[in-house]
């Protein structure tokens, strides 16, 4: 199959990305931060999750953050909704979009959310009713599709069942998730073959976490396959909390250098992206996360 000619990119660095960060990060620089992405091309960022800040205290001023953002034309700021009470206080800050998130491992789904699979779906139903009721369209996230912290290796058909739920729910699209980055080219393949089989190629994403400098080469297998949606983080953001020490998201700066290299589409300026990454890393007093970003830096511009 040819390539796609142009692919979203789901910047998830402002939400996922900052979640994880030890140290609270001033609401003035998270709405910088969404500034300088969407500034640099970024049509699709999520900002902030509406969870109870006594178990993510990062996205305590979530309300605030999307109060304070200019709202650039043509760009969806979305926000993370595990609840109907969440959805609501995402509905109230004028969040374009909501997403809710599921498991395919048993395991990872009772220690992350205190339920089962099944429960944690039925759980969904109310929040993607209201959402259809306003006409917000909802993302579903799916965690653990190649490997689990707790049971391993997870079978492609798993990660198919939640997918084809998700979607027959309502779910607009359904970005699959490699949250311990175990995938490999192979891996990942099987598992996207057996969820296309139940929702179309052009709804599903690819958010891979680089673990194990996997994600960069498991995007490119996607893309062979048609994916064209991926999510990533400036600076690869957000740590691995099951592997210590590994990184995490993937760098919307590589994403965006493997892209532009094979010559597919994404409206992205890579030198004032590269920017916001050396920008972000200062502010939070980390090393840049992202290889390309590192070397535009180093070369003084794209």
């Amino acid at each position: 199959m040819s390539l796609p000619a142009q692919v979203k990119i789901v910047e998830v660095g402002p939400r996922d990305g900052l979640q994880n960060e030890k140290q609270v990060v001033p609401t003035e620089t998270k709405i910088e931060l969404i500034g300088r992405l969407a500034e640099a091309g970024l049509r699709v960022i999520e900002a902030t999750s509406f969870v109870s800040p006594k178990w993510v205290p990062q996205m305590g001023d979530n309300a605030a953050v999307l109060a304070g953002i200019v709202r650039r034309p043509g760009v969806a700021y979305t926000a993370l909704t595990p609840n109907l009470q969440g959805f609501d206080g995402a509905v109230a800050a004028r969040a374009d979009e909501v997403a809710i998130f599921g498991a395919a491992s048993e395991s990872f789904s009772r220690k992350n959310i205190n339920c089962s699979i099944a429960e944690s779906l039925k759980r969904f139903e109310p929040v993607v009713a209201a959402a259809s009721a306003l006409e917000i369209p909802v993302r579903g996230y799916v965690s653990c599709v190649a490997g689990c912290p707790y049971e391993g290796e997870v079978a492609p058909d798993k990660v198919a069942d939640v997918t084809r739920i998700l979607f027959a729910m309502g779910c607009y699209e359904v970005s699959l998730g490699d949250t311990i980055g175990t995938g490999n080219p192979a891996s990942i393949a099987r598992m996207i073959d057996a969820c296309a089989r139940h929702v179309p190629i052009e709804r599903l994403a690819g958010h891979y976490h680089d673990t194990y400098g996997m994600a960069v080469a498991n995007i490119h297998a996607s893309l062979q396959l048609g994916m064209a949606t991926f999510d990533a983080s400036v600076a690869g953001l957000g740590g691995c909390p099951y592997a210590q020490g590994a990184s995490g998201n993937v760098a919307t700066e590589d994403v965006a250098w493997l892209l532009a290299a094979l010559g597919i589409e994404t409206g992205i300026d890579l030198a004032r992206l590269a920017e916001t990454g050396a920008w972000i890393s200062a502010a939070l007093a980390r090393p840049n996360g992202s290889k390309a970003g590192r070397a535009i830096a180093a070369k003084g511009g794209a």
